[in-house]
């Protein structure tokens, strides 16, 4: 697991509670990074790493209110933010920096987005996906992936394969504005995507249960680092 340089942990938590008093106060988000990234001489990660996993303590609130356990997937239906929660599980995988926001959700600084390639990875965190899927008693999965990402469409056929060697109920596309998508779910978002988020009832974190439970990693909160 890649870990932040002792001397560079304590700027970090400071920066972290500057960044969230202003954010309480209503200050932009984008400027506010800049000022503090700034002011502790922050690099590219651990501004990333601000901008990923601090938020104003109403938005965490609202979004922890919107989490689903473990127990209540049981008969649901469950739309899965296919990129997002891949990503998220393979940069656990390869030791990346992730981090258990102050929302509640946990994420990665990948910021590989349109630049996502499959790797040799992606085969394992597809299995530790679909091992916690067999198991959550789902009445059925849905993924969805961003099409104009290269390869949405093999992988979505790859996971589709998966799922019918699983016995999992459900499918596999990908499709050019996901986000639409999954904001008409009726049923739970499977995504730590804060936007998605923001516009869903229901909300599972797959990927923090998947790195927590599976890989057996204990994740970080920002107030920890």
């Amino acid at each position: 697991m890649h870990t932040m340089q002792r001397e560079e942990k304590p700027l970090l938590k400071k920066a972290a509670a500057d960044l969230r008093y202003f954010l309480n106060r209503g200050y932009p988000r984008d400027a506010a990074l800049q000022l503090i990234g700034n002011r502790y001489n922050l690099d590219h990660d651990s501004r990333h790493l601000l901008r990923r996993g601090v938020c104003a303590d109403a938005v965490a609130d609202e979004r922890r209110n919107k989490q689903v356990t473990v127990a209540g997937l049981h008969g649901a239906r469950l739309v899965i933010d296919g990129h997002n929660c891949i990503i998220t599980v393979e940069s656990a995988v390869k030791g990346k920096i992730i981090c258990l926001a102050d929302d509640g959700f946990v994420r990665d600084i990948a910021g590989l987005s349109g630049g996502y390639r499959a790797t040799k990875e992606t085969a394992q965190a597809l299995d530790l996906i679909m091992d916690f899927l067999q198991t959550a008693g789902l009445a059925e999965v849905r993924f969805f992936l961003d099409s104009p990402i290269r390869g949405s469409g093999t992988l979505a056929g790859r996971i589709r394969a998966l799922m019918a060697t699983r016995g999992i109920k459900g499918d596999a596309e990908a499709v050019k504005v996901p986000e639409r998508l999954m904001a008409d779910w009726e049923g739970i978002v499977a995504s730590s995507d804060g936007a998605v988020i923001d516009q869903a009832k229901q909300v599972f974190d797959l990927a923090g249960h998947v790195i927590t439970r599976y890989l057996g990693i204990t994740v970080p909160t920002m107030k920890e680092r």
